[in-house]
């Protein structure tokens, strides 16, 4: 997926905000601007919205301050203090004094929100291979969707050639272990996780290749049997022939 620009106003008007957002545009006139981070702000919200709008831990901006500052939140396995940390698609949030354990999903005409999900479920993320380097000793490095990147030995017991961009890996959070590898290809489970078909889920029985005047597009067959088309840079594969995590319940 693309991540846009980064910079500019500390602050952002409520009205220009991701529509995904859960917050009352007339209410207020600012609402906190993600930080410059590993997702960019037109697929993630500051944890500020996220204590605030959809957890309801804290009232005010002061009170999701003194939250993150108690250093009693997550995310990826890792202690975030800045209420502007952006969290964003397939995320792992977690809240260690409530043992409340949540991972950023998107959700069928709502967009992206936060789905509660166990402990064990929690020490894992899928990412999604933006692109690969090959590096000057024979190996790769792996760059993600959500920033991250992994490298890999000329020697590494996983085949460095089997990695293709738009692949997803199953990670270990925050140790970054490959647990798994769901390759973008016909017969894998695929999720749409933007565009009008957001949320919808099932077997990738189609991938047609972008052409001069046309984006790459990938069809879906959903559990119900019905087949949709999207663009192909809106599909996470998340599985081989089932979900390798847990989804929204229609």
């Amino acid at each position: 997926m693309k991540v846009g620009g980064k910079g500019g106003s500390k602050h952002l008007k409520r009205l220009p905000a991701p529509s995904f957002w859960p917050i009352h545009v007339k209410e207020f006139k600012w609402i906190t601007k993600p930080k410059a981070g590993p997702h960019s702000i037109k697929i993630a919200m500051p944890l500020s919205v996220v204590l605030r709008e959809i957890l309801g831990y804290a009232k005010t901006r002061r009170e999701t301050k003194l939250i993150v500052s108690k250093g009693i939140v997550k995310v990826d396995g890792k202690i975030r203090k800045d209420h502007k940390y952006p969290i964003g698609l397939m995320d792992v949030l977690e809240i260690t004094d409530t043992k409340s354990t949540f991972r950023m999903v998107p959700f069928k005409s709502k967009g992206l929100s936060l789905l509660k999900i166990t402990k064990d479920e929690g020490k894992f993320k899928l990412s999604q291979i933006d692109n690969k380097v090959i590096l000057n000793d024979g190996g790769i490095q792996l760059n993600f969707n959500d920033g991250r990147n992994v490298v890999l030995s000329k020697d590494s017991a996983l085949s460095v050639d089997s990695y293709n961009t738009r692949d997803s890996i199953k990670i270990e959070v925050p140790s970054q272990k490959i647990l798994g590898h769901f390759k973008f290809i016909e017969g894998k489970y695929g999720l749409a996780v933007a565009g009008r078909n957001i949320g919808r889920h099932g077997k990738i029985v189609g991938i047609e290749s972008a052409t001069a005047s046309k984006r790459a597009t990938v069809s879906i067959e959903d559990q119900k049997g019905q087949t949709f088309r999207t663009v192909a840079d809106y599909v996470f594969a998340i599985g081989d022939d089932e979900p390798e995590i847990k989804l929204p319940e229609d």
